[in-house]
């Protein structure tokens, strides 16, 4: 058992490279190989086809010779936290029990400045060995990635430190937005959003095309950085998507964005509302 004076450096560190503490005591997952492979290809198809769910992506392995039934797919897609993006109530994102659900504040909302939304969604990242996964937090007007943390484990914690990461670099935003997972329903995450006097919004039923823009943030992620590379260990793919964010924080523009980055956008180089 680790006692408190030894934790302390931990904490440092993994403060320092934005890592969960949990994820500094990962493991590969115990997880057959044959599984591993089939839950990466479970994600291709998902990133390519959104729309599918289990009983066509189980239809489509099955075309490509995988051995596989509908209760296995589904049981992988849970694990790794996707679903189909159509209107409907997904499992992986209902509450805790005794955990509040917030109104939806975003209906007919015009968003037209920085730090008036943030969202947060969290993403499954594959690995050599395992996997693990990702949240990232959102500001909606520039599309900018504010803070992400990565962890081995659907815990709170790696998410609340995404939250005061984004809160003490960038201030706090208006409105914070998110579906209705555990972890943004937790008292830990939404506590800290009134601390800050954040107005917080949920997505109800049928709301799932607000979280459009970050799924194309993880489609772009995997597509450019994650499926081009193997990561063997935490730092390694800590180092990668590190990199990846900065590349498209910094470097990459976006068509939606007048062809500025977001971190132009972010800074108000021009108002997009009115670029041409």
């Amino acid at each position: 058992m680790i006692d408190r004076a030894q934790s302390v450096p931990i904490t440092r560190q993994c403060q320092m490279l934005d890592v969960s503490r949990s994820s500094v005591y990962y493991r590969p997952v115990p997880i057959p190989e044959e599984d591993l492979a089939l839950m990466r290809r479970i994600d291709e198809i998902h990133l390519r086809f959104p729309f599918m769910g289990s009983r066509k992506i189980r239809d489509m392995l099955q075309r490509e010779g995988y051995g596989v039934n509908r209760k296995k797919v589904q049981r992988l897609m849970r694990l790794m936290d996707i679903h189909a993006l159509y209107p409907k109530k997904r499992r992986t994102s209902l509450p805790e029990k005794g955990h509040k659900i917030y109104p939806y504040l975003l209906r007919d909302l015009p968003v037209v400045r920085p730090n008036q939304v943030w969202a947060a969604d969290i993403c499954y990242i594959p690995m050599a060995r395992g996997f693990l996964y990702l949240v990232a937090i959102m500001d909606w007007y520039s599309r900018k990635v504010l803070s992400w943390r990565l962890s081995n484990t659907l815990d709170t914690e790696f998410c609340v430190e995404a939250l005061e990461e984004a809160l003490y670099h960038y201030g706090a935003p208006e409105i914070f937005n998110t579906d209705q997972g555990a972890q943004f329903t937790s008292a830990a995450f939404t506590d800290r959003l009134k601390a800050a006097n954040v107005r917080i919004s949920m997505d109800g039923k049928g709301r799932w095309i607000d979280n459009v823009f970050v799924e194309r943030l993880w489609r772009t992620l995997k597509y450019d950085e994650v499926y081009l590379k193997a990561y063997e260990t935490v730092a390694q793919a800590h180092r990668g998507i590190g990199g990846y964010f900065d590349f498209y924080n910094q470097e990459r523009p976006h068509q939606s964005l007048d062809r500025l980055t977001p971190d132009e956008a972010y800074a108000g180089v021009r108002d997009l509302s009115e670029a041409a």
